[in-house]
């Protein structure tokens, strides 16, 4: 293969391996990181046939890294950690301290170096964002007592993995003989710098980067505003970098917690969210690609006790901390449950371990090992669990912290129901509630849903297209469906899984084309607008009403 197609090769074969196997991992009811993984697996060196460009690969997924660390830092909430501070921060400190101990004694067992040891323990102790929350989502958690704290906990996890990333390679620069002044000179002076890079960013970026995103906003180009969040995203990650020193992970942290502040922040996250989930499925691919599978049966003792030290460090501890706070056996579980696995910012952790030199090709095999077994292995834990919780009575089933803001009624029927509270579903909730229109509102975003929540609208988060959020919706008893999404694809699946449910129900939706209107009508909506048209129309009624389009008044009869 010429050398000026191993990038559109390593792309194709990636993509399209990665989608195949995503799609299998789904079917299978697993999270798709486990087949984006095995893509990159098939791809890399360890397995026969292709063999994708390793030399490629390390530097794509240093771009997804950015991008990832970019999207952490755009939902980074610190209401979300304030509000179960008490529970989540003291239990995820302790609970990394554990975890990452029992690695850093397995490592240090096997008779690798202290400082490659570190590195193993603290990748065994941190869960992945990504299969958490879309568990809690899964399973309608996600607004619970019980899903705040979990999301509180991945909060404290990612902010220590930050901080250890930034610590590294002051770390790995000392030779472990070193005297402690050295290493703590060497600390303190990588502390400055990430200190010096923060104090600029809060002077200068924090004014300046918002508003470039507003300049660039006001322009009314997508494709600019687009290419602003992404140049921000890699721009602040390669300056902290190159002229500070830091990893490119915290300054794209750093970027994106910026941009949090900002009233675009929502629209930054919308329009660079295809770009990120592109390069982390790449991200993942490339992790695979050094993922050597013959450790199975070369070392299937050293995996098992990789696995064991993963579900005790962070699923066993995080529920013993779950409880020892007071909370009920089925909160603590839950939340144990959720986090026994490893993901993501285990394999960053490994990655730049392997790349300063300090993390053994053994240890970076187990870690991937025990992330693939983990999150295989999570959905039985899962099944367990709920048929456990099916047992007891509902008292103790559930948790007791607070209620949902704002529920809805067992009896209700005849309501409508509003998909999407973006600008046009904004518009219709408002002018529902003026006339006195019973609603239950669905919106997937937990910003827009606290939002709603906040002005007393019964809302319930999650995809309208899921069953369950249908039905606690009361779908099956709705009488009439706005779909206020932009995605016609999206909406035609809600309608299917609307109309199977109800089939008396009638839906209307928004189109931006007549090929929308005509699939949306064959999905089963009674109508669709095409906005376009409707915004034409009005335009064309107060062009009419003005003079000297304005047609005169007829003149009265005579007497």
């Amino acid at each position: 293969m010429p050398h000026t197609t191993s990038l559109l090769t390593l792309l194709c074969s990636g993509f399209v391996l990665a989608l195949a196997l995503g799609l299998l991992a789904r079917r299978l009811r697993l999270s798709p990181l486990v087949g984006y993984l095995l893509a990159g697996v098939l791809v890399g060196p360890f397995t026969p046939g292709f063999v994708a460009d390793q030399t490629l690969a390390p530097q794509l997924a240093e771009i997804g890294v950015i991008l990832l660390m970019f999207g952490v830092g755009l939902h980074f909430s610190p209401r979300d950690l304030l509000s179960v501070r008490g529970v989540a921060i003291p239990g995820a400190l302790v609970q990394i301290c554990v975890a990452g101990l029992l690695g850093t004694l397995l490592g240090y067992a096997i008779g690798w170096p202290l400082p490659g040891a570190v590195v193993f323990g603290l990748a065994l102790a941190v869960s992945s964002t990504v299969v958490v929350l879309r568990s809690l989502e899964e399973r309608r958690l996600l607004d619970t007592p019980r899903g705040q704290i979990a999301v509180g906990w991945l909060v404290m996890q990612d902010l220590a993995m930050v901080l250890a990333l930034v610590l590294l390679p002051a770390l790995a620069g000392q030779d472990t003989a070193s005297s402690p002044p050295h290493l703590f000179t060497a600390i303190a002076t990588t502390l400055a710098k990430v200190a010096a890079f923060i104090g600029f960013m809060l002077v200068v970026g924090r004014r300046v980067l918002p508003s470039l995103l507003a300049h660039v906003a006001g322009l009314g180009s997508r494709e600019l505003f687009t290419l602003a969040v992404l140049a921000i995203a890699l721009g602040v990650a390669y300056a902290a970098s190159t002229l500070f020193g830091v990893s490119f992970a915290l300054g794209a942290f750093f970027a994106g917690i910026l941009l949090n502040e900002s009233e675009l922040s929502h629209k930054a996250a919308a329009d660079s969210l295809p770009m990120r989930d592109a390069f982390a499925v790449l991200f993942f691919v490339s992790v695979g690609m050094l993922f050597d599978p013959s450790v199975l049966l070369a070392q299937p003792l050293l995996v098992l006790a990789t696995l064991i030290a993963i579900v005790l460090g962070n699923g066993l501890v995080s529920a013993a901390m779950v409880h020892l706070r007071g909370l009920p056996n089925a909160t603590a579980l839950t939340i144990g449950v959720s986090l026994a696995q490893i993901g993501e910012f285990s394999f960053i952790l490994a990655g730049l371990g392997r790349g300063l030199g300090i993390l053994p090709a053994l240890a970076h095999d187990l870690i991937l090992a025990g992330a693939l077994l983990s999150i295989l292995i999570n959905p039985l834990l899962v099944t367990l669990l709920e048929a456990w919780q099916r047992r007891l009575p509902a008292a103790q089933a559930t948790s007791s912290l607070h209620a949902p803001n704002v529920a809805i009624p067992d009896d209700l029927a005849g309501h409508v129901i509003v998909v999407g509270y973006g600008r046009v579903g904004r518009e219709l909730v408002h002018q529902l509630q003026r006339r006195g229109i019973p609603l239950v509102l669905i919106e997937a975003d937990g910003e827009r849903v606290a939002q709603a929540r906040a002005l007393g609208i019964p809302t319930v988060r999650g995809n309208a297209a899921d069953p369950a959020v249908l039905q606690e919706a009361r779908g099956h008893a709705a009488h009439l469906a706005i779909l206020a999404v932009p995605q016609a694809l999206e909406a035609g699946e809600v309608i299917t899984r609307l109309k199977a449910a109800n089939p008396q129900v009638s839906v209307l939706a928004r189109a931006h084309g007549q090929a929308e209107v005509r699939y949306l009508l064959e999905r089963g909506a009674d109508a669709a607008v095409l906005a376009e048209r409707e915004l034409a129309h009005s335009l064309i009624e107060m062009i009419m009403a003005t003079p000297p389009y304005r047609a005169p008044r007829a003149a009265p009869p005579a007497a």
